[in-house]
């Protein structure tokens, strides 16, 4: 073709910008590897700043009691038994030492009245666990991670988008990416490259994610043929901003809970108390008096227990709670529950959650200390994604890592908060590590089919050139408003069966959309390009969830209420493009837990057979 195209050689390629990716970036860089980095929108505005509640590590500076076993027992516990038990045992032990490398690189986090790393309550925690910063922690380990990275001489391309990733006999040999600004064109040649992309929850009509979390790095990997896994389980926050609606979505902490906000329904009863499973009821108080008294000596300090209060149940059973009471006729006034702070003290309210405050303040008119905030749940986190290798982050595709929320394998069938920061930088070191050494053994750059370049190139540019055909804004948001109504967080086989089939039409309607303009400044062809893997991350979704005919952790099935461990316990979905380009799909398991790790974990919920 008679296009210009830029082209680059870096060694490894790391694709997304936030804390996997920034710390993939630094362990690459600092084995000698020449780096880029390439990220969708500007240096600085990740996902991994709204993670704010806290980084997981079992640090044991609040109670001496924790441990890295516990961590895995809580990951795996949380995660409903279908995590990589691998994953989770390197996570657990790992956690710790990322966590005070970040001290080392100049984070600063709250502290012990002793000086030591101060650790919070979180949803599915035994012990107080979570590193912070306030309620901005995300913040601090990016700004973190930037500083330290800006030192190490990779080169950042900011505001591009990657289209394609490139194999060469059979191992990825570079991507094709066009700058969003003005429309250039780029091939970067890789020796390995890592996706570090984040998520996909822009699928979703109420979610907690920004423009850019349009599943591109899952399909990037689908579409070079990796497998995938684990995609019917998306995680709804239970507490999302729900009014004003120029907001909603907005994700309020979970760190409010763990500061011990309690959840109240329209009557002002503190509903969590009704939802408490079975196999919780002996960790929780007898009365709600006894339980809110309780809280108050857990959250001073004053108190070490492993018992927590049932707002700190994991995300998957607050979520469906608060649903449950909205089903009842017993949702807060705009369709959601109260989350109530205002017990506390308001100095230390304004200490622990600074960003919640102002969060209120600014944009609901809402001053937490004195008011309960409103909130609902929110397309929040995908625990599904690309399969990797759980000692290299490598996937099937030979030459393609994933680290952090565009990798399946820790999490489950539900992750417990906090986990998601402690995930980045213990994997994102990971895939940095073992991509730069994989590189280093390959000295010269392998040749890319200049038929695939043009091929991608045409394919980039051809929406300009159609005419007369729908806005696809129009298409994104009729997407997005299908997936929220038919694969949301409650769900039914006819239901998704619908969401399939509406698919399909969307996937036509994309096929002849026409953004107008050229390709300078046009967020129209930027829409227009990011529908194929909005509706293929969808289809994933629809597919996966058609088709495991149970319910657990953020997979609810009204049709299949029941968790079935003796058939879906034991295996997780995985999803592959076939011969003619269809999506395939078939179920397998991870190896077994070893016998020592196998100890820590609850023997009835495994169901094992003799």
């Amino acid at each position: 073709m008679s296009e210009e195209v830029a082209v680059h050689k870096h060694d490894v390629v790391v694709i997304g910008a936030g804390g996997a990716g920034l710390r993939a970036a630094i362990e690459a860089s600092s084995s000698g590897a020449s780096v880029a980095m390439i990220c969708k929108s500007m240096l600085g505005k990740a996902h991994t700043v709204m993670a704010e509640g806290g980084a997981a590590a079992a640090l044991a500076n609040k109670d001496p009691r924790d441990s890295w076993q516990t961590h895995f027992r809580d990951t795996m516990k949380g995660g409903k038994y279908l995590g990589d038990w691998r994953m989770a045992q390197i996570h657990a032990q790992e956690a710790p030492d990322r966590i005070r490398e970040l001290e080392q690189w100049g984070a600063v986090f709250d502290r012990t009245p002793k000086g030591k790393t101060s650790q919070r309550n979180f949803g599915g925690h035994t012990y107080p666990r979570l590193a912070h910063i306030g309620d901005a922690t995300g913040l601090e380990l990016i700004r973190t991670l930037q500083q330290k990275g800006v030192h190490m001489g990779m080169d950042v391309f900011m505001e591009f988008t990657v289209r394609r990733l490139f194999k060469t006999d059979g191992r990825i040999s570079g991507c094709f990416a066009y700058d969003r600004n003005d429309g250039s064109l780029h091939v970067f040649k890789a020796k390995t490259i890592i996706l570090a992309t984040g998520g996909i929850t822009r699928c979703w009509e109420v979610c907690s994610g920004s423009w850019e979390y349009t599943g591109e790095g899952h399909a990037l990997a689908y579409w070079a043929g990796a497998e995938m896994g684990d995609m019917e389980f998306v995680q709804f926050h239970p507490t999302g901003m729900i009014w004003p609606p120029s907001v909603k979505g907005i994700l309020v902490t979970e760190g409010v809970r763990g500061e011990g906000g309690k959840l109240l329904n329209r009557e002002g009863k503190r509903f969590m108390f009704d939802y408490v499973p079975e196999m919780y009821e002996d960790e929780f108080a007898d009365t709600i008096e006894e339980a809110e008294a309780w809280v108050k000596e857990v959250v001073s300090g004053k108190l070490a227990t492993k018992r927590r209060p049932p707002e700190l149940l994991t995300r998957d059973v607050v979520a469906k709670a608060i649903n449950s009471e909205r089903a009842a006729g017993r949702a807060s006034e705009h369709g959601g529950a109260y989350l109530d702070i205002s017990w506390r003290d308001p100095e230390e309210v304004k200490k622990k959650l600074p960003g919640m405050y102002h969060q209120f303040k600014e944009l609901a008119a809402v001053d937490i200390t004195k008011q309960p905030m409103e909130v609902g749940p929110t397309a929040h986190y995908v625990m599904g994604g690309v399969k990797v290798d759980p000692f290299s982050q490598e996937t099937s595709v030979p030459g393609l890592y994933a680290a952090g929320e565009v990798a399946t394998g820790l999490h489950g069938a539900n992750r417990l908060g906090g986990n998601s920061l402690s995930d980045l930088i213990v994997f994102g070191k990971i895939a940095g590590e073992r991509a730069a050494n994989d590189a280093s053994g390959r000295h010269e750059f392998m040749e890319i089919d200049q038929k695939e370049i043009d091929d991608v190139i045409a394919e980039t540019l051809e929406p300009l050139e159609r005419e007369g055909g729908e806005n696809p804004a129009k298409i994104v948001t009729d997407l997005r408003s299908m997936m929220q109504e038919k694969a949301g967080i409650i769900r039914t086989g006819s239901l998704l069966k619908e969401a399939l089939s509406d698919l399909n039409s969307l996937e036509e309607r994309a096929a002849s959309s026409s953004p107008g303009g050229g390709r300078v400044y046009n967020p129209g062809w930027h829409q227009s390009l990011e529908l194929g893997a909005m509706i293929d991350v969808s289809r994933m979704c629809a597919l996966a969830a058609h088709r495991r005919e149970e319910s657990r952790g953020a997979h609810t099935r009204d049709d299949y209420p029941e968790t079935d461990h003796h058939h879906w316990g034991k295996v997780n979905s995985v999803i592959t493009m076939g011969q003619g380009g269809e999506m395939k799909i078939d179920f397998a398991s991870y190896p077994k837990i070893p016998g020592d790790l196998k100890k820590l974990l609850d023997a009835e919920d495994l169901q094992e057979e003799e």
